[in-house]
């Protein structure tokens, strides 16, 4: 099951990838980020792990300083 999970992070971040080549605005860039982060708490509740916690909650963190709004 859990390979499910990382398989989104990884097209998540792939698409975030193709974004930023195209040159997209900052606000589709930050849509696809914060689908990232509803991803990767997914992968975190699978997999479990204090490292992943934490990056998903300095993300989180990230995320609420940003500057485009949602």
């Amino acid at each position: 099951m859990h390979m499910d999970e990382a398989r989104r992070v990884m097209e998540r971040l792939e698409r975030i990838d193709a974004l930023d080549r195209a040159t997209a605005s900052p606000a589709d860039v930050l849509r696809e980020v914060r689908g990232l982060l509803d991803d990767a708490e997914a992968w975190v509740r699978v997999e479990g792990g204090d490292a992943a916690d934490d990056a998903v909650t300095r993300l989180r963190e990230a995320l609420a300083r940003d500057a485009v709004p949602a």
